[in-house]
């Protein structure tokens, strides 16, 4: 383990990590707040944490390997999280303790969305702008934002890409350089962000809450700048365009970087991935909507199909923004959207959950153990369009999917052990497991009413959830540590 490198580039970082603290000054500025000192204060503590670290071991040029890369993704969201709980437990405005700051730290940074705030209408805006800005950052990734400067600074980056992004399949680059290929992905993320803004602001949001909800939309984070969400601007035409936004925010990443390149939408038919997410999100919808009118939840039959719209997509991407208390609606629907997390959306976007890649190869594999069942001498192989998968890449998923149920599990029996009932324990589990944020039961509306205990499990099931398992995992086994 090349620990001078570790340190080096955690030290490099932080000190980036540092600058993200000054925006809110701006914001506090624009709106004449007193509310700026808390993002010094923390620009100040992160930047010198920054500088400790690196100082000592600047001269290092020693080249990253992949199990020093898994060490660095884990060990930098950890302390990124905890650093960006600084400016909340300076703030004035609100009172929190180290737990709430860190949970709503990580929350954001992991676009997961779990909150421990009430009253956001009224807090400053320069803390409702850091919030959304934390889950922007962390919606691509900022390790994937580093991998495009760290060269620049004489630090390669590629084995930081394989332990950061998503999906079953890890070395699938965009460009040649991987250097290009994190300026592609940022530089798609960055348009999708300003058009989700313009879109707001047409539909009829200001300028501060257009900004700040295509930073939670495009990461599908789902923070909102105000309690009720955006069911709080009662707008139809906003509602529609989060719809746009969040599915397409869910997509495959590089498709949308194709299609920018090529200026063709053929990517998109000819992707088995994208296809099947099409068609699960289509699927739930017409369920919802359908269960709304046959329990006739709302008055017109226009309100039925834009909640149970907005809904389905916001719960089934994990953005989890709401427009009503999905919670209380009739029959199987909370749970039904709930199960449609674990699904997620596509690999290589900035969704949560197990992925649609995995699951339609979870779904093609048992389909070819009933055909075997039939023709046991046949050889059948797993197909994703007219490509043939290779058997390292389905034992994967079954390996992920397998440690995904345990560790659910795990976490599942010790949230009722702190005394949570078990449709909060299970709700609670999901929404930061999968990246969710809202749940049933008493995390419906927040988790402020758990114990801090309970907390900090669902702090390391976001990031779990983020680094999906096995990133985090793979750090307390023997053979990672083994010389």
């Amino acid at each position: 383990m090349n620990w001078a490198v570790v340190q080096r580039i955690l030290g490099l970082l932080l000190m980036m990590f540092s600058l993200t603290m000054l925006p809110p000054i701006i914001i506090a500025m624009i709106f004449e707040e007193q509310s700026w000192l808390p993002f010094v204060e923390g620009f100040g503590l992160t930047l010198a944490a920054g500088l400790i670290c690196w100082l000592p071991v600047h001269r290092s040029r020693k080249d990253l390997r992949l199990r020093d890369g898994f060490l660095v993704v884990a060990a930098f969201w950890t302390v990124l999280g905890t650093f960006g709980a600084a400016p909340l437990l300076f703030a004035d405005s609100i009172t929190m303790s180290v737990t709430d700051a860190i949970f709503e730290s990580m929350s954001g940074l992991t676009t997961t969305g779990a909150t421990v705030l009430t009253g956001l209408d009224d807090l400053p805006k320069s803390i409702l702008y850091y919030r959304q800005q934390l889950q922007w950052l962390g919606g691509m990734g900022i390790i994937v934002l580093a991998v495009a400067v760290l060269p620049m600074l004489g630090v390669g980056g590629m084995q930081l890409y394989r332990a950061e992004t998503p999906g079953p399949v890890k070395d699938t680059k965009l460009t040649p350089r991987i250097t290009e290929t994190a300026k592609a992905l940022w530089y798609v993320y960055l348009a999708f962000t300003i058009s989700c803004a313009a879109g707001y602001l047409a539909a009829g949001m200001g300028w501060f809450d257009a900004l700040c909800h295509a930073f939670s939309t495009v990461a599908i984070g789902g923070f909102s700048t105000h309690d009720m969400s955006i069911g709080y601007f009662d707008s139809t035409a906003i509602d529609l365009v989060a719809v746009v936004f969040m599915f397409a925010a869910g997509i495959n990443f590089s498709l949308h970087f194709f299609a920018w390149r090529y200026v063709s939408i053929k990517h998109y038919s000819l992707d088995p991935e994208f296809r099947t997410y099409t068609l699960i999100l289509l699927v739930l919808s017409v369920l919802v909507i359908a269960s709304l009118f046959q329990h006739g939840s709302y008055s017109t039959a226009g309100d039925t199909i834009i909640n149970g719209l907005f809904q389905a997509v916001s719960i089934a991407t994990t953005t989890g923004f709401t427009t009503a208390n999905y919670a209380l609606w009739p029959a199987a629907l909370p749970v039904l959207l709930i199960f449609a997390s674990f699904i997620g959306g596509c690999a290589g976007s900035t969704a949560g959950g197990i992925k649609v890649i995995r699951c339609l190869l979870i779904y093609k594999q048992g389909v070819r153990e009933i055909v075997r069942l039939i023709h046991p001498s046949a050889a059948i192989p797993i197909k994703l369009g007219n490509k043939a998968v290779q058997y390292r890449v389905v034992d994967a998923v079954w390996g992920f999917f397998s440690v995904y149920m345990v560790v659910f599990s795990v976490m599942l029996v010790a949230m009722m052990a702190t005394g949570l009932d078990q449709v909060t324990a299970f709700s609670a589990v999901a929404a930061t497991l999968n990246n969710l944020g809202p749940g049933l039961g008493d995390v419906a509306s927040g988790f402020m009413s758990l114990s801090d205990t309970a907390k900090w499990i669902a702090i390391a099931g976001m990031l779990l959830g983020r680094l999906e398992i096995f990133t985090l995992l793979v750090l307390i086994t023997p053979t990672f540590w083994r010389r």
